[in-house]
């Protein structure tokens, strides 16, 4: 069985930084996408950033390019930690944070992933 343990979060100004962390593991095979969806407030719930375990590609929503940065620690076994560094945030970006994994990039980014985190509250004021 997967699981995905997310932690950080929080509350703060505009132009404050926040870390997201989310430790996978249970996966089968080592190769497979990690990431975040958030829903905020009026808005479908979105992909914000991806990364495949093999080679660290990674992919961001447009709206955090340049703010938002994904990594991903080195593996034990199959289980790799996620890290979402997020710089400059902005109210917009308020809203409930969910770590997801997937061995389809695809199907993670589109929002319906096979396993997901408890989620995480980001608030930002402005």
């Amino acid at each position: 069985e997967v699981l995905l343990v997310e932690s950080g979060g929080g509350s703060v100004q505009a132009g404050g930084s926040l870390r997201l962390s989310c430790l996978a593991s249970g996966f089968t095979y080592s190769r497979y996408y990690m990431g975040w969806l958030r829903q905020t407030p009026g808005k479908d719930r979105e992909g914000v950033a991806r990364i495949y375990t093999n080679n660290g590609a990674t992919r961001y929503a447009d709206s955090v390019i340049g703010r938002f940065t994904i990594a991903r620690s080195d593996p034990n076994g199959t289980v790799y930690t996620a890290y979402l560094q997020m710089n400059n945030l902005k109210p917009e970006d308020t809203g409930t944070y969910y770590c997801a994994a997937d061995y389809n990039g695809a199907r993670l980014w589109g929002g319906n992933p096979t396993a997901w985190g408890q989620g995480t509250r980001v608030t930002v004021s402005s």
